[in-house]
């Protein structure tokens, strides 16, 4: 399948920009129907290590590009194959986070997802290591941001329970 992948440029794009519009869609989805989290994040006792609510978006948005691209990386090896199974699980964990902790106030709850997230990146960085190291590479970020995070969820869940 790589050699189809390679000889058509404009699938081998198009399909990049539909892993770009995938994971927009997992970011919105995320964020549909959660009003004000900008505020509810400032209302909620936090700890003195908290970034401001004004990172999370420049930081997302850079994350979110890079998880799009490397799975294209992978899928241009090895196609819609089941390697990408730990991507698609992780895409949908990091989708039902916020939902979780901002829609629904559950911050037992969401850091219980939370850490399960971060197993399916670990997942999605052994196997995408395998295939394109550079691919597993453009995931360390988010795995180090989702480590932080998991670290702010369990510290204000515990300040505010």
């Amino acid at each position: 399948m790589t050699a189809t992948v390679e000889e058509r440029p404009a699938r081998r794009y198009a399909v990049l920009a539909g892993f770009l519009a995938i994971v927009a869609v997992a970011a919105l989805l995320g964020a549909v129907g959660v009003q004000g989290t900008s505020d509810t994040y400032r209302q909620l006792e936090q700890p003195g290590w908290a970034p401001p609510s004004w990172l999370f978006g420049p930081v997302w948005t850079v994350l979110y590009v890079a998880i799009a691209v490397s799975g294209w990386l992978v899928w241009r090896k090895v196609g819609w194959s089941r390697e990408l199974v730990p991507y698609w699980i992780q895409l949908i964990l990091n989708a039902i986070w916020t939902p979780l902790f901002f829609g629904s106030g559950l911050r037992g709850p969401a850091l219980i997802e939370i850490v399960l997230l971060w197993f399916s990146i670990a997942w999605t960085v052994q196997v995408f290591r395998r295939i394109r190291p550079i691919a597993a590479g453009l995931l360390l970020p988010y795995w180090a941001w989702t480590t932080f995070a998991t670290a702010l969820n369990a510290a204000i869940w515990y300040l505010n329970r």
